[in-house]
């Protein structure tokens, strides 16, 4: 580093030496601002945007789509860039002011469920899919579920943080997000060559919850890391990776609640198939 940081004795918040989301983010919750929230003619509501976390959830509703689930939805765009998650309409669907969201409208009172894993429990067990009731078999997909959700902030919050957003780069905190992104790629490249997938030789939650990181991490070059990662070493990661990119379910559900890349790679707001049916249309042959 070319210069030594000595932390004061009180920390404040500095919302113009923090890059991009310093403006954004503060060190209080509540809300900003009102806005009331949309809601579309489908019983489930999802708030969310196409990041990893939002990804999982358009996936997993997707894959329940396919395996002919009643599980139609409406997925209204939050611009987390924007502050939309700040607006008084979502800070009372989730406090922590974090996508995704989704609400369930199909019971007397409508039920909000936040934090991408426990929604993706949720749909699971109201659906009755995709994590097993044996309880062997089940913890196994648990074990995973949670061993993602413990390492996310290490790849996003972490490495990606200072590697791709963070307005100066510094040696020690990329050295030392790198060295753990590299270490949980070889977790699971290990895993991965022992079966098809996650746990086992089933799709489950944990895939549905793994890929959109390190999925997208090994073919599609989150965070312009592919070299500095040497992702291609992960021989059984990227079978895995390209396998589930190859399913129709995570084809759409990748591109939802997205207004990034080529024109047939994003969709800000579905209400239906259709919706989707329309962008993928338009990719070249």
């Amino acid at each position: 580093m070319d210069k030594q940081y000595t932390p004061p004795d009180i920390w404040t918040h500095d919302a113009e030496s923090g890059g991009q989301w310093a403006s954004i983010n503060r060190p209080v919750s509540g809300a900003t601002h009102e806005k009331a929230l949309p809601v579309g003619k489908h019983p489930l509501q999802l708030y969310s945007m196409g990041t990893p976390n939002g990804q999982k959830i358009t996936i997993m509703l997707e894959e329940l789509l396919a395996l002919g689930k009643d599980a139609e939805y409406d997925a209204h765009m939050i611009k987390i860039g924007e502050g939309d998650q700040f607006s008084s309409g979502f800070v009372d669907l989730n406090p922590n002011s974090k996508i995704p969201v989704l609400v369930d409208h199909s019971y007397e009172e409508a039920l909000p469920v936040f934090e991408s894993a426990s929604i993706l429990i949720y749909l699971a067990e109201k659906f009755n899919v995709l994590l097993p009731k044996n309880v062997v078999e089940r913890t196994q997909v648990m074990n995973w579920l949670m061993w993602l959700h413990g390492s996310a902030p290490y790849l996003g919050g972490g490495f990606g943080h200072f590697y791709h957003y963070a307005p100066e780069k510094y040696e020690y905190p990329i050295n030392r997000f790198t060295m753990e992104v590299k270490r949980q790629l070889d977790v699971l490249d290990k895993q991965l060559a022992k079966s098809t997938f996650l746990a086992g030789d089933e799709l489950s939650i944990a895939d549905i919850a793994t890929w959109p990181w390190y999925g997208n991490l090994v073919i599609n070059n989150s965070y312009e890391a592919k070299d500095f990662l040497q992702v291609e070493d992960y021989k059984h990661v990227q079978r895995w990776a390209k396998a589930l990119l190859a399913r129709p379910a995570f084809q759409r559900g990748r591109i939802v609640n997205r207004s990034w890349g080529e024109p047939w790679e994003y969709l800000e707001n579905r209400h239906s198939a259709e919706d989707i049916d329309n962008v993928l249309k338009l990719k070249p042959e």
